[in-house]
């Protein structure tokens, strides 16, 4: 932990210019101001950020800017820009005494612009458009700092057990987020102009932005990139693909990033909105994307939304029942019992949603898989998988393959009852023998006579082994 704060806390910045500018990571100059100089009272209205000739998120001095509703309306664009320029400035946040005075301005004038979009003042010019989401950029694209697991070595952790990372510079990160929103959900925003500066780089950009370990910043996120998906449907495809190989490098590559829950959300209301029949390129992202991320050690921090969006497909198309359960037994886990737990409260999720057509495809590998999890020494695996005959839906299924599947499970059912060290799992096996009794009397019985008959030819082989390593060692005995 300690280690962790020390590599956060000292994030280098480049020396002092001689101008006495201070350019932290990233390369855009602070503004500092002689204190020497500064009034002791502000003068009215906001203050504002000056260069001679000013570059974006370069300037020199700080002076007075008029609030909006004193400057005349036709006026109000160009005062808009003007305060945009101040919020393009950045400043080093690991220092909080550091740059004080300037960073309220920053943060007042934020507030500002805010205060501006959500009165409705009209139309934002095209120009306006542009140094806004310029301003953004320059502010949340960034350098993130190193994750936890980076400085540890440790693996993704679940967020509610572990220390939650604040990143320092929110306060002025969370204003600009929420220009950025307002901007996106504006009515009076054109999406023939925004697409411009909204572009694929922006959209790459702000998700490269997800791995941010600041869950405030997240959720920010989340929202304005389903936003962006929502309103711009020229980027729907990129945004998919690019989730995409988010997903595959998550899965294949690192097992490491901190917004696999975030867009597994966004995704979870796309796969809503997905129009029928189904298109092919939807079916390969979830066969490809979606059923391998079952593959990661860290599925628990994320396995609800995955979840949620597996049972989405099979709820659109109830055809794909098969490839889902298919696809939840490849990735099955065999040794972690925490994840078998997981999976078999998904696959009662998936049952639920499957049709008898489907459910009939992959009984015999479903409910091999079953038995294995019914007889599971775990408690916790052996009782979640025997509270799937609590669900009627998949009761009413087995009712009307009973034949197919009651042989299969028989043996496990018996065993738990012989010698499952667990009373619950053995009441709960009783139960299920007593279902299976009622369904179908005679296949009952015949099954249990074949486990009779099993069982006597186990014994009579065990047997006949132990004669035939009596009598080897009677032979050497007898030659010694």
């Amino acid at each position: 932990m300690l280690n962790r704060i020390i590599k956060r806390g000292n994030r280098k910045a480049s020396k002092a210019e001689p101008a006495a500018s201070l350019t932290p990571a990233g390369g855009h100059p602070t503004v500092t101001v002689n204190l020497a100089s500064r009034p002791a009272v502000a003068a009215p209205g906001s203050p504002r950020l000056v260069s001679p000739s000013p570059a974006f998120g370069a300037v020199s001095q700080i002076e007075s800017l008029p609030l909006f509703r004193d400057v005349p309306v036709p006026e109000r664009q160009t005062l808009f820009i003007r305060k945009l320029h101040i919020c393009a400035v950045l400043f080093d946040f690991s220092d909080t005494l550091k740059s004080a005075y300037e960073k309220l301005v920053k943060q007042q004038t934020l507030s500002e612009l805010i205060d501006f979009m959500q009165s409705g003042s009209g139309r934002l010019t095209e120009q306006v458009q542009e140094e806004l989401v310029r301003t953004v950029a320059v502010n949340i694209f960034r350098s993130l700092p190193p994750a936890s697991h980076e400085n540890t070595g440790a693996e993704l952790a679940d967020p509610e057990e572990e220390d939650i990372y604040l990143d320092p510079a929110w306060p002025h990160l969370r204003p600009v987020y929420e220009i950025l929103l307002r901007y996106i959900i504006s009515s009076d925003t054109d999406t023939k102009i925004a697409k411009r500066y909204i572009d694929h780089s922006f959209v790459l950009r702000l998700l490269d932005l997800f791995d941010s370990e600041d869950p405030r910043e997240r959720e920010y996120l989340k929202t304005i990139l389903h936003r962006i998906y929502g309103k711009f449907m020229v980027h729907r495809p990129f945004i998919r693909k690019s989730i995409n190989n988010i997903f595959y490098r998550f899965i294949f590559e690192t097992e490491r990033h901190s917004g696999i829950v975030e867009l597994l959300e966004i995704l979870g209301s796309i796969i809503n909105g997905f129009a029928l029949p189904m298109k092919e390129e939807h079916k390969l992202f979830l066969v490809r994307a979606l059923i391998p991320l079952h593959k990661p050690k860290p599925i628990g921090v994320y396995h609800q939304q995955l979840s949620y969006c597996i049972v989405q497909f099979v709820e659109k198309d109830y055809k794909l029942a098969d490839t889902v359960i298919r696809g939840l037994l490849k990735y099955w886990p065999v040794t972690n019992c925490q994840k078998e737990v997981l999976f078999l409260g998904e696959l009662e999720e998936v049952l639920e949603a499957t049709q008898p057509a489907e459910f009939q495809r992959c009984i015999v590998p479903l409910f091999k898989k079953i038995a294995c999890c019914l007889c599971s020494s775990h408690f916790q695996v052996a009782e979640r998988s025997l509270f799937l005959w609590n669900n009627d839906h998949i009761v009413s299924l087995v009712a009307q393959n009973c034949s197919v599947i009651l042989p299969i499970i028989f043996e496990a059912l018996e065993k738990n009852m012989q010698s499952h060290w667990n009373q619950a799992v053995h009441g709960l096996t009783a139960n299920i023998r007593k279902m299976f009794l009622d369904m179908d009397s005679d296949l009952f019985e015949m099954c249990q006579q074949q486990y009779l008959d099993k069982e006597e030819q186990a014994k009579y082989l065990e047997e006949q082994r132990e004669l035939a390593w009596r009598s080897i060692e009677a032979a050497v005995q007898s030659k010694a």
